[in-house]
């Protein structure tokens, strides 16, 4: 890998480590501070690798780069003694002295803490994915404000007032305590889930699919999976749930960006490593003696890495759906128990279950709707495909349901034009 090659690699893998162990070492009211020296870290390193060669160890190099800008910048502003010289009293240390912690023990630990004081309840649950993104992914403003369909002003103010209130709150950079480490941690998996959905399916931006948010998804979840306490029962079955969605990313678009049906995807495309990995998490969740959404939907995914000849498929697909109805009963579950109703027993008792329903306002009830009357009603799947148009929000998706209706009337004598 060559040095243009391997600074942007290294950004992804490292940025991240350098902000949360510089922060952690200094506190939370120094997190502009450690943004500040991780960027100029690796300025440097675009400036003299190009031209001198990358060094031998060039994550050794940038983490001894980071710690003299550390001493420079407070060498330079004097902040060193006014701001942190309990902290020198405290352990009986001249500044030089002070060896900042780079091991790999503790990288894990700083990153961790981290993505507990971004994802605080303090601060909304839009900063608290704009700051993990920004903080522990290391994406810059332009690459948060295009994941979220917004402009860099605005996401650079959700970020300046999330810190504000972080330093306003004295949040400090550590684990809940025991009590509340449960309830925080489904805190932060949510907000992992979030990312994760926003990535796989955005019904906020025209690319449907956004696999680089997948991706800072998974890598969120393995800082908890890293550590005895948030290696749980659900951080497991949220992982393999990632898995087994993230093996078919690059099936679910087409070359020009168009959503393909699960269904009419190429299996070939499938990636069966991450699915191994799925299948690996999943089997892990189940060594508790609990249930949780998550593990239910990581085995409905699971089940659709199975091929359509296993006769136990589609009927373990909707019991699966039934016991997550109990627990999580919203429209989008419901409609996928419907589709897996229509493959036990036909169309017409799905159709029959779907219309007591009516959620009008709902693209995916009529593009539901359309498809079970494919077989039965020929114009009522296309009103339904009319009606799913009118209501979905971006190009794509309207691109799609256009493309559905022409197959549809190609595929009927006497066709006529979509308009």
């Amino acid at each position: 890998m060559t040095s243009n090659d391997i600074i942007p690699h290294l950004f992804r893998t490292e940025y991240g480590k350098l902000v949360a162990v510089l922060t952690k070492t200094f506190g939370i009211e120094h997190i502009e501070v450690a943004e500040d020296i991780a960027s100029e870290t690796f300025l440097l390193a675009l400036d003299t690798w190009p031209y001198k060669g990358k060094p031998e160890n060039p994550t050794a190099w940038l983490y001894t780069v980071a710690k003299n800008k550390v001493k420079n910048y407070f060498i330079r502003n004097n902040l060193f003694k006014i701001k942190v010289t309990e902290k020198i009293k405290a352990t009986e240390k001249q500044f030089d002295e002070i060896d900042i912690d780079f091991s790999d023990k503790n990288i894990s630990d700083s990153q961790l803490k981290m993505l507990f004081t971004v994802c605080h309840p303090s601060i909304s649950v839009e900063a608290q994915i704009c700051l993990a993104l920004r903080v522990l992914c290391g994406l810059g403003l332009s690459e948060i404000s295009d994941a979220f369909l917004s402009n860099k002003e605005t996401i650079h103010k959700r970020l300046q007032r999330a810190k504000e209130k972080l330093y306003s709150e004295k949040i400090e950079i550590d684990l809940p305590n025991h009590k509340q480490i449960d309830k925080r941690l489904d805190a932060v998996l949510h907000i992992i889930y979030l990312l994760f959905s926003e990535g796989y399916y955005s019904e906020s931006n025209n690319a449907i699919v956004r696999k680089e948010l997948c991706v800072e998804a998974l890598n969120l979840a393995y800082f908890l999976l890293g550590n005895q306490l948030t290696n749980t029962h659900s951080t497991n079955a949220l992982m393999s749930l990632m898995c087994f969605h993230s093996s078919r990313l690059d099936a679910r678009q087409s070359e020009k960006g168009n959503i393909i049906l699960y269904e009419n995807q190429d299996k070939k495309l499938w990636d069966t490593e991450l699915i191994e990995k799925g299948f690996y998490y999943l089997q892990q969740a189940s060594k508790w003696e609990i249930t949780s959404k998550y593990y239910l939907e990581a085995s409905i995914a699971y089940w659709h890495t199975v091929g359509n000849d296993n006769k136990d498929k589609w009927t373990s697909i909707l019991n699966l759906y039934e016991a997550l109805l109990s627990v999580d009963n919203s429209p989008i579950v419901a409609l996928n128990r419907i589709f897996a109703l229509s493959k036990v027993q036909g169309n017409l008792a799905a159709i029959n279950e779907a219309e007591k329903m009516e959620l009008k306002s709902n693209h995916f009830y009529f593009v539901l709707l359309a498809e079970l009357y494919k077989q039965v009603d020929f114009d009522k799947a296309v009103e339904n495909f009319h009606k799913a148009f009118k209501l979905c929000k971006t190009d794509t998706e309207k691109e799609m349901i256009k493309m559905q209706i022409q197959k549809l009337i190609k595929s009927r004598p006497h066709n006529r034009c979509y308009q």
